[in-house]
């Protein structure tokens, strides 16, 4: 399997970014290689003390685009969602499905011109996610 680009967003407000081989929806964790780090050091993530991973185009993005924050016409698949965290921050885009039950699910996000391509949304770090 192919490294996967992430930036990983503890609910404590930590970051770390890298990459990952194993990462499942279905598991309660998975192992991210630090980028920059050529040691082959490995972070065991637990998904409980996540709030995301972001599936990135880069690590650095770019400081002046402003994102689209409303939600913009795009063919991604699923329902528009508006998803609010419990630190504030919101996240426009589509879904293909929540599931109270499950630890996550696949965010797309509403601007096709980010720099985040997707994104697992742990569901405990969730306060509230709307249908639009």
């Amino acid at each position: 399997m192919e490294p996967i680009k992430v930036i990983v967003r503890y609910v404590n407000g930590k970051v770390i970014k890298g990459f990952t081989q194993n990462f499942s929806p279905n598991k309660n964790r998975f192992h991210l290689h630090p980028a920059g780090k050529t040691s082959g050091e490995v972070v065991e993530v637990q998904m409980k003390d996540l709030k995301a991973m972001f599936y990135v185009r880069d690590f650095v993005g770019n400081a002046q685009y402003q994102e689209q924050k409303h939600s913009v016409e795009t063919k991604t698949p699923g329902q528009k969602v508006e998803v609010t965290f419990m630190d504030g921050e919101v996240l426009i885009g589509s879904t293909l499905s929540i599931d109270p039950e499950r630890l996550g699910f696949f965010l797309f996000p509403a601007d096709p011109k980010g720099n985040n391509v997707k994104v697992f949304v742990v569901t405990s770090a969730v306060e509230e996610a709307r249908f639009l």
